[in-house]
This record gives C-alpha cells, structure tokens and sequence, in this order.
C-alpha cells in the first residue's frame, strides 16, 4: 500500500452546536481550516460511559459566503431565519465536528476546546466568531490563547 492509498480525502465537515444543531459544510466552501494537534484521549461525554475522543488544541476555519445554508432537519427553525453565519456569531457553542472523507472511509469526530462562559454551559469562552464586511467570509476560532482577530487580522 503507498502513502497515497493511505491519505484520507476530506469531502465535509459537520459541525455540533451545544444545543443539538447541525451544520454540515462541503470543503469548497472553505477558503482554509486548520485543526491543530488532534490526540486521543478517554473521557465521560455529558457523563456517559467512558470512551476515547479526540480532541484538538486549536480549530481556525475561513468559510465561504456560499456555506451560510443548513437542512431544516439540522437546525432549529431560529437558526434558520438567521442563517448559519448569524447563528454561528450569536451563539459561540460549537463542540466539536467531524471530518467526512471520501470513499465511505470512518468519519473523524474532533472535540475542542471548551469553556463555560457562564452557568448555563452553552456558549465556549474559547470560541470567537466574526463575519468580514470585506467579502462577507465567516471567520472561526476555536483557541485557548488566540482570538478570530488573532488568527485573521485583515479580515
């Protein structure tokens, strides 16, 4: 088998909002995404049984205008009415995702960092959203240690 039998192809990335969502996103809709430092860890999800996850030190993604699109099976119909990017801005609760390759190859799910902003748990203190009035672009991170503004200075 050579290096490039081995070599997963990402086709979609879903991301899974705190509150149920979905948010499925096709990889031409990203102008970039990097998931830095995956591992593989044992842990109690929502204090279930104990599984191994993978979880990231950092997420970033600059995300095309054309992606501001969820099914109605996905998302709430609040989030439909403000769009993807809207909701993405208002709520900063993104959990984790999972990378949807090619070739019906195993899905990757990636937790990331997450910190309670408040008591009620939803929104994540790490995680920053803005959209760019330049070319109307939805910039995430997902950062101990870095904001959006950090990351895409010029957006």
């Amino acid at each position: 088998m050579t290096v490039m039998d081995q070599d997963h192809v990402f086709k979609e990335l879903k991301f899974y909002f705190r509150n149920g969502d979905q948010w499925v996103i096709n990889h031409d809709e990203f102008t970039d995404l990097w998931i830095s430092r995956v591992t593989t860890s044992y842990g109690r999800i929502k204090g279930g049984r104990m599984q191994e996850i993978h979880p990231c030190k950092s997420f970033k993604a600059d995300i095309n205008p054309e992606a501001d699109h969820a099914s109605t099976d996905d998302i709430n119909t609040g989030s439909l009415e403000m769009g993807m990017f809207g909701r993405a801005t208002k709520y900063q609760d993104i959990e984790r995702c999972a990378l949807i390759f090619e070739d019906d190859q195993e899905d990757a799910e990636i937790y990331f960092p997450f910190k309670n902003k408040d008591i009620s748990g939803l929104d994540n203190i790490y995680q920053t959203s803005y959209i760019s009035k330049k070319n109307g672009h939805l910039y995430i991170v997902i950062d101990q240690d870095k904001t959006v503004f950090d990351q895409y200075p010029d957006a």
